[in-house]
């Protein structure tokens, strides 16, 4: 017996507020998922989650706010002057930027910004 990755979950203080930075990334997200408690998005292969942490404290039996970085959410951009655009529009609609772009060694177009959750997602092309 196999597995496969089918989802990534994030619990969110605010769905809206977190909806709306997704959809500043590119992910296409009805504006009517901003009153869920659970919101699923199809992607290639595997689905984004978000759940409030109302949610949450019924999946897990309780919720402990995290602290720390434990994992990376990386989007591929098409380009590395999409990337430069994107982060450059997500710092201008008010989200915090942690890395600006550079040139990595690995040979990739790189950037990361926090979601409102401070979640680090990273940017790469």
């Amino acid at each position: 017996m196999g597995i496969k990755l089918d989802m990534i979950g994030i619990v969110v203080q605010d769905m809206k507020r977190a909806l709306d930075f997704y959809r500043h990334l590119g992910l296409d997200i009805p504006e009517s998922a901003n009153g869920e408690s659970h919101v699923e998005v199809a992607g290639e292969g595997v689905r984004l989650a978000f759940d409030t942490v109302e949610v949450a404290k019924g999946v897990y039996g309780g919720w402990e706010e995290p602290t720390g970085h434990r994992i990376e959410l990386a989007f591929q951009c098409e380009s590395a002057d999409a990337l430069n655009d994107l982060y450059e529009k997500l710092e201008k609609n008010g989200y915090e930027g942690c890395r600006e772009p550079w040139d990595a060694f690995w040979g990739q177009r790189y950037a990361i910004v926090k979601d409102p959750d401070g979640n680090l997602i990273s940017l790469f092309a």
